[in-house]
């Protein structure tokens, strides 16, 4: 669906490009057009192992996507909305073989076609959740000192075509597992590769700590750990990433997938009766936990670690013994919280779908005018060139050339002092001027000064004491806050 008045202008944008021109030029438009209808697509990118599979399960809030090494892990699958759950493979020839779900209800860990020859898996679900976001579940990044990126591509089979689904992305997350070491880094540098260089930057991007549950050992809590590592993550990645988030994914998974049922809340029960030294030996490792005496069989015991992993069992038992008559739902309710997920939720309505319009719009515009760069026929380059240059005379697409300004500043690819960076991001990804300005209780007549003075701040700047490249984008907010305190007037 088409998300917004930005997004809305570009498709009506494209439309007429293409009753102008009639060459492979006008048909390119059109895809970029009806993409613009479509949910923004969020790809999960990663190391191997990192949990990305977890994660898109409960993203999505059905286990649907194998954790498991196979043939399904090793190639793009796609995961959308749609009237029925079906699955196609499609292959690099443009073939697409139909697949059921396993039994299980999840993509077949073999898909009946050689990984290299799968250009990507196109999944449908019937999920509420895919109505917004479609997730794009990516092969993990194998990383090796020096390691280059056509290594990288060969180690996880990323070929032209998959490469290809990755870069139609118009967001990305990055799943990283304990500290970001320096063959992390490498590995989305071979991603960035791999997927054409993929434009990110703290504005479409953010970052997960996966697997914080690990981080302590046993059942311990990981909390006090992951939250000062994801924020040290935070700091090394700030020109790639807008936050990072911890999670334990499984825990996630679990509870977002209903996989926690009544029997596995009573085995809960009965492991928190036992004596708190004995059920802290039982939890040191998952070898105790299998193999020690327990008021609970093995087969289940079994099931319990694959659902909640040590420190999810020990968290629902220490829930359970201070209030013996919990409920399943209240327990998978806590069992949620423990996870971090609803944190990396907000973070994903607010990074992403809150600036899916202005994303969206910018998405296309920028393949439009690459295609009016490299199209070789002459009539549909100038075609497309006018269409862009009235668009953005628009008032209302300003905010894309200052997403566009703030996609540079926050990259680093124009710098600009942390104040003014903070100040124009706010600017170019928000309608709300109290937040813009950071002033939560203003009224208009405060918050339309308060733009002017901004407004005059950045035009003073771009006089004196900018660079070339940094008075350019002093220009574009200059008139983004001007633009502002007019709407606030209103």
């Amino acid at each position: 669906m088409v998300t917004g008045p930005l997004t809305t202008g570009v498709a009506t944008l494209c439309h007429e490009i293409v009753t102008k021109i009639s060459s492979d030029a006008g048909g390119q438009v059109r895809q970029i057009g009806d993409r613009l209808h479509d949910p923004l697509r969020v790809a999960i990118a990663g190391r191997l192992k990192a949990g990305k599979s977890t994660l898109v399960n409960a993203l999505i809030g059905r286990r649907v996507a194998p954790t498991a090494a196979g043939e399904c892990t090793r190639v793009v699958t796609r995961f959308r909305y749609g009237p029925a759950d079906r699955i196609n493979v499609v292959t690099r020839d443009g073939e697409r073989r139909s697949l059921p779900l396993d039994e299980d209800g999840m993509v077949p860990a073999r898909l009946g076609v050689p990984a290299a020859r799968v250009a990507y898996v196109d999944v449908t679900l019937t999920s509420d959740r895919l109505r917004q976001l479609t997730v794009v579940d990516t092969p993990g990044l194998a990383s090796t000192d020096g390691a280059g990126s056509a290594r990288a591509e060969e180690a996880v089979g990323i070929d032209a075509d998959s490469a290809g689904e990755i870069t139609a992305a118009e967001a990305v997350v990055y799943v990283f597992t304990q500290a970001v070491r320096a063959d992390d880094i490498r590995a989305l540098e071979a991603f960035h590769a791999a997927s054409a260089r993929l434009a990110t930057s703290p504005i479409n991007a953010i970052g997960v700590l996966g697997k914080v549950d690990t981080l302590a050992g046993g059942a311990d809590d990981p909390w006090p750990i992951a939250g000062p590592l994801a924020e040290g993550q935070a700091r090394l990645l700030a020109r790639t990433v807008g936050d990072v988030v911890p999670v334990a994914a499984l825990l996630a998974e679990t509870a977002e997938a209903g996989r926690l049922t009544a029997a596995d809340r009573d085995a809960l029960a009965k492991l928190a009766t036992l004596p708190a030294a004995e059920l802290t030996l039982l939890l040191a490792s998952a070898d105790l936990f299998r193999n020690r005496p327990a008021p609970v069989g093995a087969e289940q015991r079994d099931r319990l670690l694959t659902r909640l992993d040590l420190y999810g069992i020990g968290f629902a038992c220490a829930q359970l013994a201070a209030e013996p008559r919990l409920g399943t739902g209240e327990l998978v309710r806590r069992l949620l919280a423990a996870s971090g997920f609803e944190r990396l939720r907000d973070t994903v309505d607010r990074t992403f779908r809150w600036r899916c319009d202005a994303i969206k719009a910018g998405w296309a515009l920028t393949r439009l005018d690459r295609l009016a760069g490299f199209s070789a026929d002459p009539r549909a380059r100038t075609v497309i060139r006018d269409a862009l240059e009235s668009a953005l005379r628009d008032p209302a697409y300003h905010r894309l050339r200052l997403l566009d300004a703030a996609q540079r500043a926050a990259n680093g690819t124009v710098p600009l002092p942390p104040r003014w960076e903070q100040e124009l991001i706010r600017l170019a990804t928000s309608d709300d001027p109290r937040w813009i300005l950071d002033l939560p209780q203003a009224g208009p007549g405060e918050l339309a000064a308060a733009a002017i003075s901004a407004a005059g701040r950045w035009r003073a700047y771009a006089v004196d004491g900018a660079g070339p490249a940094q008075a350019r984008i002093a220009q574009v907010a200059h008139r983004g806050f001007h633009l502002l305190a007019q709407e606030v007037r209103r």
